[in-house]
């Protein structure tokens, strides 16, 4: 059986990762927005008895590697030499995105076109003639719509054809860039092969190309030879030279011009027919012209925010008091079948009330991602990254900053790990640097429950409108520590903002429906596992050591009097006086169990401090925790205030547990919340920071943001309780 190895490329929102797993079958997360495909992905198939083995390639507007999108994919396609790449293009940009099927053909990889979004083409009132476009380009060009399917079946054909009859070798296609570039172009060439330059692994007149455009990545591998690459080097920089005199330009300019130039002319030649009338506006230039309007765009945006928190709260009250009375009653029924003691403890405590708190809001965070993967897939957050680029310039920031933002959280229940991961499309170290250290300060869906948690608990009543301030909170201090690093410790120019705006699409049922399930289901298997057994730790470190012999006694003897007045009279006016006298003895009890714990006493010993920002021990017991997972500070209060407190039918909830706790009040509600929102990232987002930059920057944003985090508590905590 013949296998082939099949490489799948084209710019971001062309639809080659819908087409990919339209193809094979895999259900990967397809965002409608730049830069959601960061990494390599695999799928693979059997098609006419031939085993068609397919990579999904980063998105890539280039093959010079200004980002790790574009090195990635010429790694891939310069190391691993796939028999044939499917270029896939937006069809209804042909123009533009042709840019990358001709770097691909001046490698001289063969390669075959898949022309995305016919049906747009069509609504357009454009036609495209296939076959010509084929001759001129020479290689083949099939039309396509990923979403619908349409076109699989002839892809998939003429990649087998394609594949049984690559020639040998690779041959790449040469286009004239002028009469200033050429003669440089040849004598660069010349030297290259005389002196096997690199022509191992590209082109030689390939790399000449790309010592012109300047590509950081062909000059270090050049570096391993110091005498070619001083030569070549030294061409370059006569000619530029030159070009700033003579065209006041640079090679690298010029030769994207004449690539331009090259497709103009070929599209010219009847390959693509305009309709006579094109007075009628696009509908997605009519939406812009309001959804992006300088004025309008903004305000539509926070409107839009406002309105999804609105929308989850109304629509989420009801199946959180199930969820939440699901829980409450689980609890009772395990207390009732269970004798007194550890066991009954860990699963009651440890697991139910820890578990059960960040359980129970899985309904309003399932809302959440629903209309989040609505506006994904719809095309509008690229719109939201056009709309901040000037704003995020201001910070230091770069426009693409806005999609690790707005995936860490930035529109409520991201998470930070990949959106530290996506800020790789960013070019600039240092711009990429101020993303990766501020995004996680976004209200990811770990943080969500917390909130969630402490908004009903004291501000029920304008619970979509704390939401909304929190986001907004979580944006102005991400830019403005952004600004400050930028200003002194990450100082540098910022770069150019470029992204292509994605056409609007209705999103399909199936796309929100599977977007969201992923989503939810991550929240609920890490609630199932991670924080299940983070739980149980913590429930032993809340257990032990216990009380010393002397203490149990103590309150065993103020139980003795009380127990023997009830036997004696049990139905005596003073029977109830009796009880309530002795769940105070129990609660006391509870409470000092669990302050002369392990994590107790730690929770004890950071008080005087922490005090200052209104946190008691209990609170610093979850504060610690979070830095493991922020779905933990949930859990743990769960755990701590079911452990410290004696059970009853009004106060079985944890908000009502917390509502009715001395040391919580609207200012500690406030300034807990800002500090969750701001302190460290959690254990596995200090991993992967570590990972896209160094140790060092990881550690620092453990310490710095904790540092600003606490400082703003102590802020909000102390204005509010003299207020």
């Amino acid at each position: 059986m013949k296998t082939s190895h099949i490489a799948f490329a084209g710019n971001p929102n062309a639809g080659k990762t819908t087409l990919f797993n339209n193809v094979t079958g895999s259900r990967q997360h397809v965002g409608n927005y730049p830069g959601i495909t960061v990494e390599r992905k695999e799928g693979s198939l059997l098609f006419q008895g031939t085993q068609l083995n397919i990579i999904d390639l980063p998105g890539c507007y280039s093959l010079t590697a200004y980002t790790q999108e574009e090195l990635v994919a010429r790694q891939v396609l310069v190391e691993e030499r796939p028999d044939l790449v499917v270029n896939v293009v937006d069809a209804t940009k042909l123009e533009r995105h042709l840019y990358l099927t001709v770097q691909f053909l001046e490698l001289g990889i063969p390669v075959m076109l898949a022309l995305n979004m016919m049906d747009d083409v069509r609504n357009k009132g454009m036609q495209i003639d296939l076959e010509r476009l084929s001759q001129r380009l020479g290689c083949p060009a099939i039309g396509t719509v990923a979403r619908s399917g349409e076109g699989k079946q002839q892809l998939l054909e003429q990649i087998t054809r394609s594949t049984a009859t690559t020639t040998e070798g690779w041959q790449p296609l040469h286009i004239s860039y002028g009469p200033d570039i050429d003669p440089v172009l040849e004598e660069m060439e010349t030297l290259i092969s005389t002196s096997s330059f690199l022509t191992d692994r590209y082109p030689a007149r390939w790399v000449a190309i790309k010592y012109l455009e300047g590509d950081e990545e062909i000059q270090q591998r050049g570096a391993e030879l110091p005498e070619i690459a001083a030569q070549l080097e030294s061409i370059v920089d006569t000619l530029r030279e030159h070009c700033n005199k003579t065209l006041n330009s640079f090679p690298e300019a010029i030769i994207a011009d004449y690539r331009y130039g090259f497709i103009h002319s070929l599209l010219r030649q009847g390959i693509v027919i305009h309709p006579a009338q094109v007075d009628r506006m696009d509908i997605t230039d009519s939406m812009d012209r309001v959804l992006t309007h300088k004025i309008l765009g903004p305000t539509l945006m926070m409107s839009l925010l406002y309105l999804m928190f609105q929308v989850t709260f109304t629509l989420g009250d009801y199946p959180l008091q199930l969820m939440e009375m699901l829980f409450s009653w689980l609890g009772d029924s395990v207390t009732a079948l269970l004798p007194e003691g550890h066991l009954q403890s860990l699963i009651v405590s440890g697991v139910i009330d820890g578990i059960g708190g960040v359980l129970s809001f899985v309904p309003l965070i399932m809302i959440m991602f629903i209309m989040i993967a609505f506006l994904e897939d719809s095309g509008y957050m690229a719109r939201v990254a056009y709309m901040m680029d000037k704003v995020f310039r201001t910070f230091g920031l770069h426009g693409s900053s806005v999609m690790p933002f707005i995936i860490s959280g930035g529109i409520a229940g991201g998470c930070a790990v990949p959106g530290v991961m996506a800020a790789r499309t960013l070019r600039s170290p240092r711009e990429k640097l101020a993303t990766i250290l501020t995004a996680p300060f976004m209200p990811c869906g770990a943080k969500i429950p917390v909130f969630l948690l402490l908004i009903g608990a004291f501000f029920s009543e304008h619970r979509a409108l704390i939401m909304f301030g929190i986001t907004l909170t979580a944006w102005i201090m991400a830019l403005l520590v952004a600004r400050l690093l930028r200003s002194t410790l990450i100082r540098g120019e910022s770069t150019p903002f470029v992204m292509e705006l994605p056409p609007y699409r209705w999103p399909t049922l199936q796309g929100i429906s599977i977007h969201t399930w992923e989503r939810t289901w991550e929240y609920i298997k890490k609630a199932g596992t991670v924080i299940l057994a983070i739980s149980i730790l913590l429930w032993v470190a809340m257990t032990f050591p216990g009380l010393t012999p002397a203490q149990q006694q103590f309150f065993d003897q103020q139980r003795l009097p009380l127990q023997s007045a009830l036997e004696q009279a049990p139905a005596a006016p003073r029977a109830a006086q009796l009880n309530q006298q002795l769940r105070d003895i129990d609660q006391q009890q509870s409470m000092t169990a669990l302050q002369h714990s392990a994590a107790g006493q730690l929770g004890t010993m950071l008080e005087p401090v922490s005090r200052l920002a209104g946190f008691n021990w209990r609170t610093n017991i979850a504060l610690i925790g979070g830095v493991a997972a922020k779905e933990v500070i949930v859990s743990t209060l769960g755990t701590a205030y079911s452990l410290g407190e004696a059970d009853s039918e009004e106060t079985r909830t944890l908000v009502q547990r917390i509502r009715n706790d001395k040391d919580w009040n609207r200012a500690s509600a406030l300034s807990a919340i800002l500090f969750v929102l701001l302190y460290a990232p959690c254990f596995v987002t200090i991993v992967v920071m570590a990972r896209e930059s160094s140790w060092q920057w990881a550690c620092f944003a453990l310490f710095f943001n904790t540092g600003i985090a606490f400082l703003l508590a102590i802020l909000v905590y102390q204005i509010g309780i003299r207020l």
